[in-house]
């Protein structure tokens, strides 16, 4: 193979086309054996191959400095960059991760998963450069996708202050993780039609010297553009029209479901070892919303770039019609339009995954909040089993969205618990309402459900008993069952209390335990300060009673073994029950 000879950028530096194209083509390759059994992003990878290495044969990296947009494009920048082997090497697999890292390589900059940052980045190592009086190419490589983020414009928008060197590499696939959505990409659209000639041109608009590249896999036209703008003197775009997942058939024809891939069969492109089959929540609410909306055009859902997170493939989405929005990857645009809408009369839900509210903390706190607007926010993989990379992470949204007066924050323990709460928090008019979306598997309730919310902080107590209570919030209550199973068989009767809310403490009910409790435990599946069971904790400091609060230690994590985690934090049943025991004899 070619990419025996290939460790670092310089291999590549004498090759022709022929090689590189040859280079190309064994990339894709090993990518497809990879992805086929470890899953990865699949089609923004395939799309980007030949871009890269045109990148890397103009411009002369580390040096030259190259930064990714999500960086979930970035494997044949790695294969590239000396870590081929983790590409290879099955027992290596897992070496790297699926973004940039600089732990990794010096060629990486930036640990980046969330969209729309790169220009602002380039923007920031241009500047640093320019102070110091250094001469280095600044390369940011940015998706059209990521353009409908507000960040891109900012970013885009300050370049020209800069008039230096700062190019901006504009990767258009014509697809964001679904389709593209907003006035953007009809402009985009006019500038592929005509060559990249159309009179208006948003990017002349805001001072870039333009350049236009038809076919962005092609590793000649991309090395001529690439030789034309380094060492640029100006702020510069490089249009490509690329193909997202291009080089395998079923990326090419259904580019929406190869964004991201598990382990699949190379010849058919099905799933191998793993169905979508039985129920899950997204699925679960996505159908009694689209039942509710027949009767209610009020009700509208609110997306930002990732339709699926609630199971919004693209027939559910024909089907809600008008019904259904995606605003692109733009969370702090869709809260503040969820907020609009609520108080012109709608019933908006918006749903994406617990790491990307973190983009829109503002909005929650200002537009929606401060207003005390009635909409419902549903936070996916919210959870130590949700998303495991460290850009990703779903174990911080307790504390940063409880703690916003006039929000109402939910922990459904069980499927009809969940539909129960969503029909609640869509119909009430007097609270803005979030709603976590348990991750431990779908469970049926073992206990009474309410349909109503409206005294809120009610915690619900499942089994009365004495001396130890366990208040067991979200997905974590299937834990506190098992602890307490575990304890009557010990001779121990605790009580099990179901919180509900995250938001609140039941001071009635917490005075209640006072009388014949000693010890109360509180488990969270989320970091504990700033948490829940810190709520308790406080309310009971002037009091004799010892309390327990179980959830995760602050800290970034990274691809990491749940199981490990949990045994690390001392969140398994044996380890809370010793923890119990050993309390209640002092």
């Amino acid at each position: 193979m070619i990419l025996d000879s290939v460790n670092s950028p310089k291999d590549i530096k004498g090759f022709d086309i022929v090689q590189l194209n040859d280079l190309a083509a064994e990339i894709r390759k090993i990518l497809l054996q990879k992805m086929s059994i470890h899953g990865g992003h699949f089609g923004s990878n395939f799309g980007m191959v030949e871009a890269t290495i045109a990148l890397h044969y103009v411009f002369d990296s580390p040096k030259d400095k190259i930064v990714f947009d999500v960086s979930h494009q970035c494997y044949t920048h790695k294969i590239l960059t000396g870590r081929k082997e983790a590409f290879i090497n099955p027992d290596k697999y897992a070496d790297v991760s699926g973004y940039t890292n600089p732990n990794e390589s010096e060629h990486d900059f930036f640990n980046v998963g969330h969209t729309s940052t790169s220009v602002s980045l380039a923007c920031g190592l241009a500047k640093a450069r320019d102070l110091l009086g250094s001469k280095e190419n600044i390369i940011a490589v940015i998706g059209d996708g990521a353009l409908s983020g507000g960040e891109a414009y900012e970013g885009l928008d300050y370049a020209r202050e800069l008039n230096s060197n700062l190019i901006v590499v504009v990767n258009d696939n014509q697809m964001s993780i679904a389709e593209n959505h907003g006035g953007l990409y009809k402009h985009l659209e006019s500038l592929r039609n005509s060559d990249g000639k159309a009179e208006n041109n948003i990017f002349k608009a805001l001072g870039f010297d333009y350049y236009f590249v038809k076919n962005g896999n092609s590793i000649e036209d991309l090395i001529e553009a690439f030789k034309n703008v380094k060492d640029c003197s100006r702020p510069t775009v490089v249009h490509i029209c690329t193909k997202k997942g291009c080089g395998y058939k079923f990326a090419e024809e259904s580019k929406e479901d190869w964004h991201w891939r598990r382990s699949f069969d190379v010849k058919t492109g099905e799933f191998v070892g793993f169905s979508y089959a039985g129920e899950n929540y997204d699925n679960l609410a996505r159908e009694m919303l689209l039942e509710k909306m027949k009767s209610n055009p009020a009700i509208v859902i609110v997306a930002a770039g990732v339709p699926r997170s609630l199971g919004f493939i693209e027939s559910k989405r024909i089907a809600a019609g008008s019904q259904f929005v995606d605003v692109g990857i733009a969370e702090q645009h869709a809260i503040t339009m969820t907020a609009g809408i609520s108080k012109n009369g709608g019933k908006p839900i918006f749903c994406t995954d617990c790491s990307f509210y973190q983009r829109a903390y503002d909005q929650i706190s200002q537009e929606l909040c401060i207003n005390n607007l009635p909409a419902t926010l549903l936070v996916r993989n919210a959870s130590i089993w949700g998303m495991n990379d460290i850009t990703h992470l779903g174990i911080f949204d307790i504390p940063l969205i409880s703690n916003i007066p006039n929000m109402v924050y939910l922990a459904p323990t069980n499927k009809q618990e969940y539909l129960a709460m969503l029909e609640w928090s869509i119909e009430q008019r007097n609270h803005p309402v979030a709603i976590r979306i348990p991750r431990n598997g779908v469970h049926n309730a073992n206990y009474s459900v309410d349909d109503n919310y409206d005294e809120l902080n009610k915690y619900q107590v499942c089994r009365k008993g004495k001396q130890v209570a366990i208040v067991a919030l979200g997905d974590f209550f299937q834990l506190g069952e098992e602890v307490a199973d575990t304890l009557a068989k010990d001779g121990i009767e605790p009580t099990l209390i179901n919180p509900r809310y995250i938001t609140g403490v039941d001071e009635k009910l917490l005075d209640e335990l006072k009388a014949d409790h000693k010890l109360v435990i509180t488990l969270e599946d989320g970091i504990l300060s700033g948490g829940f069971g810190e709520k308790i904790a406080s309310y009971y400091g002037n009091s004799d009673m010892k309390v327990l609060n179980y959830g995760l230690k602050k800290e970034f994590l990274d691809r990491y073994d749940p199981a490990q985690i949990l045994n690390r934090n001392r969140l398994t049943a044996g380890q809370i029950i010793e923890d119990i025991i050993k309390t209640a004899r002092k």
